[in-house]
């Protein structure tokens, strides 16, 4: 009988074990691991660096842009929030807010460089939906600086909080413009705070034109939690709402969510909106694209 307690007898095994291994069909399940390894690896950077670029990233653009299903997309959103490289959200992520405030919001001179022709396109045909002798709320933000730029007419009365609105308005001379105190934020121009929002819950509007930072489902988000609210406000108190934003604001989270795009009269955005977007929010509300 063979003592398994002799050290022949392991080492006789050890070599037996080796032999009869298939090295070669080791090797390449070796290099298959490898290969999906680094394909996974591959596609958790396209995720992360898209979070970087853009700021947000959903679910469903992971799904049709690496060809997964939504559960692998979920899966990959939370491994990478796993390792604190990015913040998960619903339906999608976002990328991480590092530092201060003010340097992660872009100021209103780097926004005036983004989506110009838009913007354009957007004030243009907006201005349109003005008739004389209205009460109108113009809110801050670049988009609205360039609505203010393209009114078609004078005999109106434009109230704003937006200083960079107020002096563009200022320029020309309209029935009345009011500008509205509080807090001044100087990387928006816009003035917010409790003094803001007491005088604008006094006020009644014909049309409140407003913009945004991002639209994602049924929320409309900004940056700045004090400049949504005084959105919110204007925008309750005001008959028609409508909401101005380019192309690049849609699908993109945002921090603060102010009002929903169901209590929305009407979206304007440019010709660039993909019809899929189009399509999806004609089911909330009414949405209109300017004309190049």
């Amino acid at each position: 009988m063979v003592c398994l307690k002799q050290p022949w007898y392991f080492c006789f095994c050890f070599i037996l074990f080796f032999k009869l291994i298939d090295w070669t069909l080791y090797d390449k399940i070796v290099i298959e691991i490898e290969v999906i390894t680094m394909l996974k690896q591959e596609k958790l950077d396209n995720i992360l660096e898209t979070v970087n670029t853009k700021g947000t990233i959903t679910v469903k653009e992971i799904m049709t842009r690496l060809d997964v299903s939504d559960m692998t997309a979920r899966r990959y959103l939370q491994e990478l929030a796993d390792k604190d490289l990015l913040v998960r959200v619903h339906g999608g992520a976002e990328k991480i807010r590092t530092g201060s405030i003010l340097n992660n919001e872009r100021s209103n001179i780097e926004k005036q460089s983004l989506q110009i022709a838009e913007k354009q396109e957007i004030s243009r045909f907006a201005g349109h939906l003005i008739d004389e002798g209205e009460t109108i709320f113009i809110g801050p933000g670049t988009t609205l600086e360039s609505f203010a730029r393209e009114l078609p007419i004078d005999n109106i009365r434009v109230v704003t909080n937006s200083l960079p609105v107020f002096l563009i308005l200022n320029e020309r001379k309209l029935t009345d413009l009011i500008l509205i105190g509080g807090n001044y934020r100087s990387i928006t121009g816009a003035f917010v705070g409790t003094l803001t929002l007491q005088n604008l819950a006094n006020l009644q509007f014909s049309k409140a034109f407003v913009s945004c930072n991002g639209i994602q489902d049924n929320a409309i988000a900004t940056f700045s939690e004090e400049e949504g609210e005084s959105q919110r406000i204007a925008l309750n108190n005001s008959n028609k709402k409508y909401l101005l934003a380019d192309n690049s604001k849609f699908n993109k989270f945002d921090f603060y969510t102010f009002y929903n795009i169901s209590d929305i009269d009407t979206i304007v955005s440019d010709s660039k909106l993909s019809k899929e977007t189009f399509e999806e929010l004609s089911k909330q509300t009414k949405i209109i694209l300017s004309k190049p």
